[in-house]
């Protein structure tokens, strides 16, 4: 499919006044990394992540038909706060996505949402808030346009996405999500993520992930600066390549079920991404000496215990500890006895690997 596939035409709004909708839309967490892009949010590489559950954003989106057009005219509140910081991103998404859903400009809406989980602490949230509005914008669509095939919605939900924050377009669907063109992926495409097209062995099924909360605060540098900082990095062609290549390896571990595998390249692929930002100029570092504790503790349990624990993280402090559902009694007990006491507060998040997003009620069907 092609951009132009997405152009909404020919569309009557006669019974559509307002309403209000609201969906539960989950973070994820890439196990191969997308760093770096070009305009319009197009990735330099191709990406892989295990969609999350626990970790969630909840977003309604209440509109109301105008009387006459103006542009753009909504309310955020976040957390039960009005918050106008949020509003440059919000125009700017929805000025990329306007010629896609061109019926924006003739509501005004009120946007609340809220995180089951801190914001801006690196656990991906505009990813999952980004596409909780994408999901809300396209049930509008899907009211306008009833005889929408779910194919269709889920992939444009996916592309809209994309245009607001990339790795929000790998939170609509799960467990495994592949976002940018790769040859060796089945239907994957640089304009929306699609599901894992391959079987996946049981090794990986319900794959847990226990989110250690290193750092609740926000980051100092933000994702969006991070990835302008890869355009004249000096390794970013390299790492391109290599993230290319982890994704033909790691599609074959997923099918596979080689642990040991799995595990060295998610762990190779989060150092990585730590390591552009340390080279990048000017060159930053969003991990925390407890950050480095934790992933030291975890390969000293790996080699006594044989454990097929691994860690990875996203572009912040906190660490994200991936483990088998078979190991997760062992895995828990060693995150309470050697792990929580590097985390802000004793703070940490039991996940596992969800199925992607869920309406939760929808006024306009």
């Amino acid at each position: 499919m092609t951009e132009t596939d997405f152009i909404l035409k020919d569309f009557s709004l006669e019974n559509i006044t307002n309403g209000s909708i609201t969906w539960k839309t989950p973070s994820n967490i890439a196990l191969v990394k997308y760093w770096g892009k070009q305009e319009p949010q197009i990735p330099e590489n191709a990406s892989i992540s295990f969609t999350l559950d626990t970790c969630f954003t909840l977003t309604t989106l209440e509109y109301r038909k105008l009387n006459a057009e103006r542009s753009h005219n909504f309310e955020i509140y976040f957390e039960g706060g009005k918050k106008e910081d949020f509003k440059p991103k919000i125009v700017t998404f929805f000025k990329r996505i306007e010629q896609y859903v061109p019926f924006l400009t003739e509501f005004e809406f009120v946007i609340k949402s809220e995180n089951s989980f801190p914001h801006s602490s690196g656990i991906a949230s505009s990813a999952s808030g980004m596409g909780a509005l994408a999901l809300c914008v396209m049930s509008l669509e899907k009211a306008i346009n009833p005889t929408m095939t779910n194919e269709y919605f889920n992939k444009k939900v996916s592309f809209l996405a994309r245009l607001g924050s990339g790795s929000a377009c790998r939170s609509i669907e799960g467990p495994l999500i592949v976002w940018g063109n790769h040859p060796e992926i089945e239907g994957s495409s640089d304009l929306f993520g699609v599901k894992f097209p391959y079987k996946i062995h049981d090794n990986f099924k319900n794959y847990q992930d226990t989110i250690l909360l290193v750092d609740e605060g926000e980051k100092q540098v933000s994702s969006t600066v991070g990835h302008q900082l890869m355009y004249n990095h000096p390794f970013a062609k390299q790492r391109f390549q290599q993230a290319n290549s982890n994704i033909s390896k790691i599609s074959k571990v997923l099918q596979s079920g080689d642990l040991p595998a799995f595990i060295a390249i998610v762990e190779s692929e989060a150092l990585s991404l730590h390591a552009m930002m340390m080279t990048s100029n000017p060159y930053f570092i969003l991990m925390k000496p407890n950050t480095l504790k934790i992933i030291n503790e975890i390969w000293d349990f790996r080699v006594q215990t044989n454990s097929n624990i691994c860690f990875t993280l996203d572009a912040g402090a906190n660490v994200h500890v991936l483990f088998p559902e078979k190991e997760k009694e062992t895995v828990n007990n060693f995150i309470k006895s050697n792990l929580i006491q590097f985390c802000q507060e004793n703070h940490y998040i039991c996940d596992s690997i969800g199925n992607g997003a869920i309406s939760i009620f929808n006024s306009a069907e």
